[in-house]
């Protein structure tokens, strides 16, 4: 079996390769000057996508990365089809239909956060995107989505799967934390199955949420005096959630402190912003970071065997 890759998630998805112990091929990807997108399947690789299943590694951000992923699941559609009819008559115009075994993995899904209305009229835009490549592929694995159900009633089966396993190892051998912290209700389940990896203590922050653009945090009174401590996410943009709870947990003794995450967005100089609170920063390469330590490849393997199992298909 085979796994390809654009522009944006190449690291990632010969890690996932590695961890499967497929192929792993790269598709043409550039820009015209105008900055439309151009997708082709190499010649070579052309037997490999049409022999077997195919797993297509690709983020849907930002918004380039939405077109790129479509015309790459459009491209892998014709090839498995046998549409090949091209201007120069280069090779056979058509071949036998293969069939279905297109899966997409998602290593971050863009839009992720805009699960939900706030006020009539808006979109739900994660749904939105997630009918839009739905439609052009037999099977989604998401890695560590902020809200799964957003993404329930599509069309072809998904595989949710998180890198939390791959995190609690990676904070346990670098930081051997006595605490981890949820910043948030909303990522309780993922903060808890670390600290319960680790075998430490576990809480989280009160957050109310007032509008799409204003977040209300409270402060608990936690056990935190003399503990290293990690701030556990699914993900950080711009960090200010992070660099309030780490104040905290520094007026109430914590002798480090942490942040993790499965999606390391960054925006807005966050890093410099995080280092003035925090002790270090650790994140997969779901998106390509400066704080990329953890492997997310496993966590994709175990979703595309989830998936496969589902589909009927054999993985080995």
């Amino acid at each position: 079996m085979v796994v390809v890759s654009g522009s944006n998630s190449h690291v990632l998805a010969q890690q996932l390769a590695d961890a499967l112990g497929w192929e792993h091929h790269g598709l043409e990807t550039r820009r015209f000057p105008d900055t439309e997108g151009y997708i082709r399947i190499p010649t070579e690789v052309i037997e490999a996508v049409r022999s077997e299943p195919v797993v297509l590694v690709s983020n849907t951000f930002p918004d380039s990365g939405i077109v790129e992923t479509l015309l790459m699941l459009e491209a892998l559609n014709d090839v498995r089809h046998g549409q090949l009819q091209n201007l120069r008559e280069i090779g056979p115009q058509s071949l036998p239909d293969v069939g279905k075994g297109i899966l997409l993995a998602i290593p971050y899904f863009g839009y992720s956060r805009q699960d939900k209305r706030f006020k009539p009229g808006e979109a739900i835009s994660a749904r939105a995107i997630g009918q839009l490549l739905s439609s052009r592929c037999d099977g989604l694995i998401v890695l560590d989505i902020h809200a799964p159900q957003v993404l329930e009633g599509l069309s072809v089966p998904i595989a949710f799967t998180s890198a939390m396993p791959e995190l609690a190892n990676h904070l346990q051998t670098t930081v051997e934390p006595d605490f981890i912290l949820s910043p948030d209700k909303g990522a309780i389940d993922r903060a808890s199955e670390v600290a319960q990896t680790i075998g430490c203590e576990f809480s989280y922050l009160e957050k109310t949420r007032i509008d799409a653009h204003t977040i209300v945090h409270k402060a608990k009174n936690l056990d935190v005096a003399g503990k290293r401590v990690a701030i556990v996410d699914d993900m950080i943009a711009t960090g200010g959630t992070i660099c309030r709870a780490a104040e905290a947990l520094r007026n109430q003794g914590a002798t480090q402190v942490h942040a993790a995450c499965s999606h390391g967005l960054f925006t807005g100089g966050a890093i410099a912003r995080l280092l003035r609170y925090v002790d270090g920063v650790h994140a997969t390469g779901s998106l390509a970071n400066a704080r990329d330590v953890i492997s997310g490849g496993p966590a994709l393997a175990r979703g595309v065997h989830e998936l496969l199992e589902g589909l009927g298909l054999d993985s080995q």
